[in-house]
């Protein structure tokens, strides 16, 4: 624990330099986008959107950093792109609202998640539809390709941070052998979104939060307890005690699960 902690602090100090305000401004900014975990949404009321991993990397850039955060539940690459699902000025959509804020203030960092919300779709009923997964990679990856074209040009010098998904999915292992053929196939299918998001992320001079090897993701060797008592793989066990998925039937992070990403993203922006 004290070797984590000391490895959080050096991040932090490091990312203290990027968070200085360049000459004849009074501050830099932090721009977030994305969908529901980039605005932190939890399905308990009581854990507030504070306990998001966009709150908790901007408090770690420290006082001088402003953030300025574009996040809309259920966003999709399409939507970030086109609009819809949140409303911003002039009927902009996510993608065009950031933009112009970008290309007007001095920015430090700018963090993304997207994706993630454009496969979901095809998992319905306790099964994933592969031939769905694949079109919809298909057309995240060009959308995807435009978004990060354009941050680019709008923050030619911000460092830029997108992220890879873990797998909700992974808790079907607990419903036995059937759920455990689901919980397998959704790993293959995991490891194709994480692989076009980095493709498409590296090659637009975006760095990469390795948020699916944060989670183990791929781990079905390595045992560790579950929930209710038993073993199983780690990367089960990390989605029951880092998402909702096990105890709400939730995808979303948990407290703990969103402190997780954030070190990913702290670790990629240094």
């Amino acid at each position: 624990m004290a070797r984590r902690i000391l490895g959080l602090a050096v991040i932090a100090l490091s990312l203290l330099t990027l968070g200085a305000a360049p000459a004849g401004h009074h501050r830099t900014y932090y721009v977030a986008l994305g969908d529901s975990l980039a605005a932190g949404y939890q399905p308990d009321p009581a854990a507030g959107r504070d306990e998001g991993y966009v709150p908790r990397v901007h408090r770690a850039l420290g006082r001088h950093v402003a953030l300025r955060s574009f996040a809309c539940d259920g966003a999709t690459t399409q939507s970030l792109l086109a609009g819809g699902g949140c409303e911003y000025p002039g009927g902009a959509s996510q993608l065009a609202a950031a933009e112009g804020f970008l290309r007007r203030h001095p920015v430090a960092l700018v963090t993304i998640d997207v994706g993630g919300n454009d496969v979901n779709r095809c998992a319905r009923g306790g099964a994933i539809d592969q031939a769905c997964v694949l079109t919809a990679l298909g057309t995240a990856a060009t959308n995807l390709g435009e978004i990060v074209r354009r941050l680019r040009a709008a923050a030619p010098r911000a460092r830029i941070v997108g992220m890879t998904y873990y797998d909700p999915y992974l808790a079907a292992w607990l419903a036995g052998p059937a759920g455990q053929a689901v919980a397998r196939q959704s790993v293959q299918l995991t490891v194709l979104l994480n692989g076009m998001l980095t493709g498409v992320y590296r090659a637009g001079d975006v760095r990469v939060a390795d948020v699916a090897g944060a989670f183990a993701t791929t781990d079905l060797t390595t045992v560790a307890p579950l929930p209710g008592g038993g073993e199983g793989p780690l990367a089960v066990a990390r989605i029951c005690a880092w998402t909702w998925m096990c105890s709400r039937q939730d995808i979303h992070a948990t407290s703990a699960g969103y402190a997780v990403i954030a070190e990913a993203f702290l670790a990629a922006a240094r």
